[in-house]
């Protein structure tokens, strides 16, 4: 078949590799419904990672089960299935406790921008429908796979409940789902940075309730001054630089905390600094198989719609444009139709 394969920075392309197979008797081949561009795919893109060998690509996945191995009992063949882009047997001590992002077996998905892929540890890491989705439900499904249920992880760990004031940092598909999370979860007030017009569009149909457009210090400045000097309760951190780490800490009250879910690049603390600002930071790979029975119920009922940040979508075979159209900004984010 033919997949999405990253040979260095900037180099993405649509080459034939081998059809996927089972490995293990805990493995599932799955038909690939729709996959997409992760905002994380672009640091290698971009020039940050190993290239010691070509990269498959690929961890947002949704589709039909064609293939299990012998010891796979939760799911079969013919279903549609939705899985984490961490893959967890959901029964070890951490899944128990509620983090199977960090479970014993973990492994983290590859090879999805694909027409098909192998997902291991099947059992644990997928969940099946009972009926086959629409096609307009694909999007808002797929969605659930990450970038949902990254920014519903951003808002737990920021804190948010009911009655909340939340502040995103970050514009990307991640940010807007933290919005969207942050008033799932009961925040009153929503405040979300950012620069761009289409995604402050999205970010208010999500439940922003202000919009900030400065970055830095001023930025900090404007948030201080929107909530009468005191900050949020709650700062979602969704990109992983030191500036908007800096900005989420700069924003969050004195007791408050700052839930991070973009991959840290290069982002340092001081022991001193976190000392005396007396702000709780929790973050980490998003424990999304926790979460995916409730978003996939609430998408198939129509009570949410994550796929609207799919602003971009092509056919498999123009990946290479997809993953342009994020780098240069012209996407929030690329949805590719196999």
């Amino acid at each position: 078949m033919k997949a999405t394969v990253m040979h260095g920075p900037g180099d993405v392309r649509y080459d034939t590799v081998d059809d996927p197979k089972i490995l293990k008797s805990t493995d599932a081949i799955i038909q690939l419904s729709a996959t997409c561009i992760c905002g994380s795919d672009l640091w290698p893109y971009r020039g940050h990672g190993d290239f010691s060998q070509p990269m498959h690509m690929g961890h947002e996945y949704c589709g039909v089960v064609v293939e299990v191995g012998a010891d796979v009992k939760s799911v079969k063949p013919g279903q549609f299935v939705v899985g984490s882009f961490v893959l967890s047997d959901n029964t070890c001590p951490h899944c128990q406790f509620g983090f199977p992002s960090s479970c014993e077996q973990r492994e983290f998905m590859t090879g999805a921008q694909a027409p098909y892929a192998r997902v291991p540890l099947a059992d644990g890491a997928l969940v099946a429908t009972n009926e086959l989705p629409t096609d307009d439900q694909i999007p808002h499904m797929l969605a659930v796979s990450d970038v949902l249920g990254t920014g519903y992880y951003a808002a737990e760990a920021a804190g948010v409940k009911s009655g909340s004031t939340a502040v995103v940092v970050g514009d990307g598909a991640v940010g807007l789902m933290g919005v969207l999370s942050a008033k799932l979860q009961g925040a009153e007030r929503v405040i979300a940075m950012s620069r761009h017009k289409d995604r402050q569009k999205l970010a208010l149909e999500y439940g922003a309730t202000d919009i900030v457009e400065t970055r830095g210090e001023e930025g900090i400045s404007d948030v201080l001054e929107l909530t009468n000097g005191v900050g949020a309760d709650a700062v979602l951190e969704c990109v992983g630089l030191q500036q908007s780490m800096d900005q989420a800490m700069g924003v969050c009250r004195p007791g408050g905390s700052v839930g991070f879910v973009g991959v840290p690049h290069e982002v340092t603390f001081t022991g001193e600094g976190l000392f005396f600002a007396q702000k709780r930071l929790f973050g980490g790979p998003a424990p999304v198989r926790r979460y995916l029975p409730n978003l996939m119920d609430m998408v198939l009922k129509g009570e949410i719609a994550p796929g609207k940040v799919f602003d971009l979508e092509l056919p498999l075979a123009q990946v290479a444009e997809g993953y342009k159209a994020m780098d240069e900004r012209r996407a929030i984010k690329t949805m590719l139709r196999v």
